[in-house]
């Protein structure tokens, strides 16, 4: 597995080493030696999935307290996928990084603990895919603004109105959300 770091420290893409031929492709996504290998020691309590059409923008959701790191993939479709650094210790605080995830590139993302993540999706009938660290806890989520200008998240929405949660388009701005340390 290729582990290539991002412009913000924390957060990862993983691409796995895929196996094809014309029956189809094997990858392996998740193998404990491996990830400890990359330093990555996770330990998962719950495995989501979640099906969305084209043009469904879904967070920026994170917990505190609780909070979750998140391994993220997608099975079916594409989506433009987002972390922002909530870590108030960090120089990077209020950045993101986002990367393109689709079953064609076959990419993850690693979504540490102290970040905000969420995704946009760019084909009808995506599947997306995470594994987490901490179980869900609805008291403790929060719901960082998708649009909030101090963050400015460059999200590929061109020609798309994108559709939103009525939770999510109540999103705080970052001066507003309970950030971590």
């Amino acid at each position: 597995m290729k582990v290539v770091d991002t412009a913000i420290p924390g957060p990862k893409i993983l691409e796995p080493r895929v196996f094809g031929d014309d029956r189809g492709f094997f990858m392996e996504t998740w193998n404990e030696a491996t990830f400890a290998e990359a330093g990555l020691n996770l330990s998962w309590v719950q495995d989501n999935h979640s099906h969305s059409q084209k043009g469904v923008l879904r967070g920026l959701h994170f917990q505190n307290p609780g909070p979750q790191g998140k391994l993220v993939r997608v099975a079916s479709g594409a989506v433009f996928d987002v972390a922002v650094d909530l870590r108030q210790s960090s120089p990077h605080f209020g950045q993101w990084i986002g990367v393109e995830l689709s079953a064609k590139n076959k990419k993850m993302l690693w979504v540490p603990e102290g970040f905000a993540h969420g995704f946009l999706t760019l084909t009808d009938d995506t599947d997306f895919l995470y594994k987490c660290t901490a179980p869900y806890a609805p008291e403790c989520e929060h719901t960082l603004a998708w649009d909030d200008p101090s963050v400015a998240v460059e999200w590929p929405i061109v020609g798309l109105d994108p559709i939103i949660s009525d939770k999510d388009a109540v999103g705080l701005a970052l001066a507003d959300v309970p950030a971590f340390d």
